[in-house]
């Protein structure tokens, strides 16, 4: 994800205070006319509007996506489309960077995917989006999706969360850009991190 995110919030009418579903949110993100390069997601309760990720996440990515297809469970696709993916649980809507999920949840109607349908997910952090990938996102991943992968530009580094678990992710580990990183089951490859590395982001006025 990528900078300066917009949090819309669902105002409650002056005369009758009611709380908006997790469904009706839904529906107001696929009826939302996001300008040509944005995103729509539901995090912490809220719409939030952010920008695709920056051109030069596109190599990053690319390499990513083409280690993750080789190794992939069977059936299962690698894409960074923008499609959302629904956690009614935990009631949030989350179009990751890229994505590992099973190619049959995309033949169902509607424009929002399982999230049970996933089985890895990869976040790219920004600055003003790394807080999400590293908190919420790992809470609500944490228990249903077996492998997230947090790439973190700033820092230069790449951090593997899996085995899910109602309470969240029981194991991780983390390794600098350079350094090969295993990625378990149901992938359980070793990847190679060398050309995941973009000049870092400035920190500056958001």
């Amino acid at each position: 994800m990528t900078d300066r995110p917009t949090a819309i919030d669902v105002e409650a009418d002056a005369e009758a205070v009611r709380t908006v579903t997790f469904e009706e949110l839904l529906q107001t993100v696929e009826e939302l006319n996001t300008p040509a390069g944005y995103k729509a997601e539901l995090i912490r309760g809220k719409i939030v509007v952010s920008p695709w990720s920056k051109l030069r996440y596109l190599r990053p990515m690319r390499l990513l996506r083409s280690q993750l297809e080789a190794h992939a469970p069977k059936a299962h696709i690698a894409d960074t489309s923008p499609f959302l993916f629904r956690f009614p649980t935990a009631e949030r809507g989350y179009g990751p960077d890229l994505f590992v999920a099973d190619e049959a949840a995309f033949e169902a109607e509607g424009r929002h995917a399982d999230g049970g349908a996933l089985s890895l997910v990869a976040e790219f952090t920004s600055l003003s989006t790394r807080d999400a990938d590293w908190e919420e996102k790992v809470t609500v991943y944490g228990q249903l999706v077996p492998v997230y992968l947090v790439l973190d530009m700033q820092a230069a580094e790449i951090t593997c969360f899996w085995d899910p678990s109602p309470h969240g992710y029981r194991s991780r580990t983390t390794a600098p850009f350079g350094r090969p990183l295993h990625i378990p089951a149901p992938f359980d490859f070793d990847l190679d991190t060398a050309e995941l590395a973009v000049t870092p982001d400035k920190a500056g006025p958001s």
